[in-house]
């Protein structure tokens, strides 16, 4: 299956550095810039999910779970734990390229943004958004880590805030691949966004849910 990934993507103009474990994955961060990791959970040792969540807590590069394992059980724990996407096998070539460019995409799209957006932050209630940095900062100034498809989630809100956006709107709005949309991994991403933008019990409301409809972002925002 490692070979198998590798043609299909060095075909498709990717340099792709193979691990079978998590020891030559580190081996391989450590002396290579690396774009993406795209990681199988069944491996031998440490599984990688473990590989995700810890480099999840040291790294902000996309993650891409491959595996047989397509339950939602897994899917979710996956994203749980700072996965971008999820692909279960069997997949197709054409498939796996595609979600490879789309999570490329999102990794290094705030650096150039649209022409004509004219602030570089977004505020709401004392919290920041660099658009420019990809970087978010509470309150009392410090950085607050987001994976990308955390960020593209809380940037789909403050573009459209105080309006109930329906999961498949999200889904378009985060230009996210992250399932079908009766699943919960929109549900699950926003959980993980709502604990990292949680400082007491009032900030739950921040991200609020409609039942039957989606999630509403409460507050007002500003552009700087």
């Amino acid at each position: 299956m490692r070979q198998l990934i590798a043609r299909f993507l060095i075909e498709a103009g990717f340099r792709v550095t193979r691990a079978r474990n998590g020891e030559e994955m580190w081996d391989a961060i450590e002396g290579l810039p690396i774009d993406l990791v795209m990681l199988d959970i069944m491996l031998p040792g440490t599984t990688g999910l473990d590989l995700c969540r810890t480099l999840r807590k040291h790294s902000e590069v996309p993650i891409i779970m491959v595996t047989a394992r397509g339950d939602e059980a897994y899917r979710v724990l996956g994203l749980e734990l700072g996965a971008d996407d999820y692909i279960p096998k069997p997949f197709s070539g054409p498939e796996l390229v595609a979600r490879t460019r789309a999570a490329l995409r999102r990794s290094r799209a705030a650096p150039h943004q649209p022409t004509g957006r004219r602030s570089s932050a977004i505020c709401f209630v004392g919290w920041t958004l660099d658009l420019a940095r990809r970087e978010l900062f509470a309150p009392d100034g410090t950085s607050v880590d987001l994976s990308g498809a955390e960020y593209d989630l809380l940037l789909a809100f403050l573009e459209h805030p105080q309006r109930v956006l329906s999961r498949g709107q999200l889904l378009e709005l985060s230009r996210n691949r992250l399932g079908d949309t009766a699943d919960r991994s929109v549900d699950v991403l926003v959980s993980r966004l709502r604990r990292k933008i949680a400082q007491d019990d009032t900030d739950q409301k921040l991200i609020k849910t409609v039942r039957g409809a989606g999630y509403m972002f409460v507050p007002a925002v500003s552009r700087a």
